[in-house]
């Protein structure tokens, strides 16, 4: 009798230690958008003694290691709990501490910028990934059946690999910013590296992942060598596709070469995985919620178009395009932040009962929405437009703070309303 009530107290725990998880990443989530339009009105009325690039710079730490590491690190702690003491206060430690790295960026990153304690949260925050990748991994595969969860596993195995290998971009900046190269084709390769890993490896992966242990857990059969398939073309592309991240540099023909090899695997894959996604959909979307059902048909459709649009990079008009057009970099990082990953891991959380709509959720996942596709029209449309040679957008600096104004608001209503939210254990 005591130990089925000692099972059930941690159990209890256990659960509220991952609801407060997703709450603080999607806390996070508000302050990235409220940022994002503090940053959209320095554009209309620069304020004196403010840094835009500084607000920038914790902008984008927070959004990828506020909103998502901790959305990611509530959800993947959510399909495979921790079954022992040790674990459960190994995890708590690094979610304590993973706290200290991401508050103190948000708070170091516009007062100083790049420098000693922004530095040092921002390390910190790297090197608790390594500890959180090591031990995630080891629980899994002590406690998790593998047989059951094959393809979830390959997949959330190589997110957590290139969750590392993204960090070799962060620690090459010191020497190049030793040696004085701030602005050169060296320090934004590297700042290209950890981004291409972080987006195309760590993210994506986690929400195939996800996608997977959502199939597997509920019995609903698809065919696991399209999966792996896709799963090897995938990881194995992920690698050489850094090329697409550093032709604005006009590089060798053999780096072009690589670029279109790697976007003929990313393809392959992409075809392995439509056909896995038809042959489950009416099956699966049975299951969904209907907000879900909307935000991962989102997800899924940004997702292919992410990858159309990386295809279409590795073309060096096309790549040579983008760098002179910063609306198209700009709004080709929030389609995928935003319209990929981040709708996917909303629609999750939902599911799984670690958010819930609430009174004005549903107001505010249209807001968001509503502000999301604006911005993406505004960002889209002013790139084409000055392709083409035509008369630019008036005001536009005016319009997109305005459209982006329904994201923070969204998220807010959204965040009101997970209070006594209670996720669907199992």
């Amino acid at each position: 009798m005591t130990e089925v009530k000692e099972r059930l107290r941690q159990n209890i725990r256990t659960e509220q230690d991952t609801l407060v998880r997703a709450r603080l990443a999607l806390g996070y989530f508000v302050v990235v958008a409220l940022l994002g339009l503090f940053l959209r009105w320095l554009m209309v009325s620069p304020v004196v003694g403010v840094n835009y690039k500084n607000f920038l710079h914790a902008h984008s730490h927070v959004a990828l290691l506020g909103w998502l590491y901790c959305a990611f690190f509530a959800a993947l702690l959510y399909i495979f709990p921790a079954t022992t003491s040790a674990d459960r206060r190994s995890f708590r430690r690094q979610f304590f501490l993973t706290q200290v790295s991401v508050l103190g960026m948000l708070f170091t990153f516009p007062v100083q910028g790049y420098a000693l304690f922004s530095i040092i949260f921002s390390t910190l925050h790297i090197l608790l990934s390594y500890w959180f990748a090591r031990s995630y991994w080891r629980h899994v595969q002590l406690h998790v059946t593998t047989s059951t969860h094959a393809t979830s596993l390959k997949y959330i195995g190589a997110a957590l690999l290139f969750m590392v290998v993204s960090s070799i971009g962060p620690w090459a900046m010191g020497p190049i910013m030793a040696k004085g190269t701030i602005g050169g084709e060296l320090y934004y390769s590297a700042i290209y590296f950890y981004l291409h890993f972080q987006y195309n490896g760590w993210f994506t992966f986690a929400v195939l992942g996800l996608l997977f242990w959502f199939l597997e857990r509920h019995h609903i059969t698809f065919n696991r060598r399209w999966a792996m398939r896709a799963f090897w073309l995938l990881a194995l592309a992920c690698l050489p596709a850094y090329a697409l991240s550093v032709l604005w540099t006009q590089p060798a023909d053999w780096v072009y070469a690589i670029g279109y090899v790697s976007v003929a695997m990313q393809l392959a894959g992409l075809l392995y995985l439509a056909k896995v996604v038809r042959q489950v959909w009416t099956e699966t979307v049975l299951l969904l919620k209907p907000w879900v059902r909307a935000l991962v048909g989102m997800a899924l459709f940004f997702f292919v178009l992410k990858l159309a649009l990386q295809t279409a990079s590795a073309f060096p008009y096309m790549a040579d395009l983008a760098y002179k057009l910063r609306y198209f970099v700009i709004g080709y990082l929030h389609l995928s932040l935003l319209g990929f990953v981040s709708l996917f891991v909303l629609g999750f959380l939902l599911q799984q009962g670690l958010y819930r709509i609430g009174r004005y959720g549903g107001i505010g996942l249209a807001l968001f929405l509503t502000g999301f596709f604006a911005t993406e029209l505004m960002l889209f449309g002013q790139g084409t437009l000055l392709w083409l040679g035509l008369t630019a957008l008036p005001s536009f600096n005016w319009l997109m703070f305005w459209v982006s104004v329904p994201m923070p608001l969204g998220l807010g209503l959204l965040f009101l309303g997970q209070r006594g939210v209670r996720a669907s254990f199992y």
